[in-house]
C-alpha cells in the first residue's frame, strides 16, 4: 500500500505521514515515510524547481514508492505532487496507489509559514500555488479540507479511509 499525501507546501503532509508512520510502527507493519526533500537531499539538489525539475523530481519518487509497495513496505509518501499527469501515473503504476489530497488555501499557508518556506524563496524561486503550477487534484482518493479540521482530526479521517480500504 502506498498512501500519497499532497498538497501546497505547509498543507501538513509531513506531519501526517509521521503521525502514519508512528502508528504502522506501532502495529509491527513495515513502512517507510519517503519526503520529497529527502529525495531531493539523496541527489545533493540536482535539480531545481522549474516545472521539468520538479516532474524529475516526482518520477524519483514514483519509482521509491513503487518499490515500496512491490517489496511490501507501506510508502508513506509526503510530496506537495503538483502535476496531475504524474499523479495519473503513480495510479497507473502503483498497485496500491493512495491518493490522499489535503486541500489548504495558499494564503492561510503563507501566513501560517510553519517551514518558512514562502518568507526565505519569495521572489528567489517559483512557489507552488503562487508562480508555479498546482494542478488540481482530478480524483483523489480522499479530500481533506485540512483549514477546517485539526491535525488530529486529519490523521483520523485518513485513518478511517484507510480501515475503508482494508489498509490498517
Amino acid at each position: 500500500m502506498v498512501i500519497w499525501l499532497m498538497g501546497i507546501s505547509g498543507a501538513g503532509k509531513t506531519t501526517i505521514g509521521k503521525k502514519l508512520e508512528t502508528y504502522f510502527k506501532s502495529q509491527g507493519r513495515a513502512c517507510y515515510l519517503l519526503d520529497g526533500d529527502e529525495v531531493r537531499d539523496l541527489f545533493d539538489r540536482d535539480l531545481g524547481y522549474s516545472d521539468a525539475d520538479r516532474e524529475a523530481n516526482v518520477k524519483r519518487i514514483i519509482l521509491g514508492a513503487y518499490l515500496l509497495d512491490r517489496n511490501d513496505i507501506i510508502g508513506i509518501i509526503c510530496n506537495i505532487s503538483p502535476l496531475e499527469h504524474l499523479r495519473q501515473l503513480a495510479r497507473k503504476k502503483i498497485a496500491g496507489y493512495n491518493e490522499i489530497y489535503l486541500k489548504k488555501d495558499i494564503q492561510i499557508s503563507m501566513k501560517n509559514d510553519v517551514k518558512g518556506v514562502y518568507q526565505e524563496n519569495m521572489g528567489k524561486t517559483e512557489i507552488v500555488g503562487i508562480d508555479a503550477s498546482f494542478d488540481e487534484p482530478q480524483a483523489p482518493d480522499l479530500v481533506l479540507e485540512v483549514d477546517r479540521m485539526t491535525v488530529e482530526q486529519t490523521y483520523q479521517a485518513v485513518l478511517d479511509y484507510l480501515q475503508t480500504k482494508g489498509g490498517i
